[in-house]
């Protein structure tokens, strides 16, 4: 199956590895896919509180 996403290298202590692990297994979750669901959630939280953040390079979901 293709995807438009692009792919990145992150880099995490251990014990950040661990507890978004734990965070996404007790959602039933990949950890990609939870890193993923936080982040969107946080920039819609910022988006309310500031306005659309804009970028040549973003696109919607």
């Amino acid at each position: 199956m293709a995807t438009n996403k692009r792919v990145f290298t992150l880099r995490l202590s251990d014990a950040i590895f661990d507890k978004i692990g734990i965070l996404a297994t007790n959602e039933h979750r990949s950890m990609t896919n939870y890193i993923e669901y936080v982040l969107l959630k946080h920039i819609e939280e910022v988006e309310r509180e500031q306005g659309e953040l804009k970028s040549e390079n973003v696109s919607e979901q």
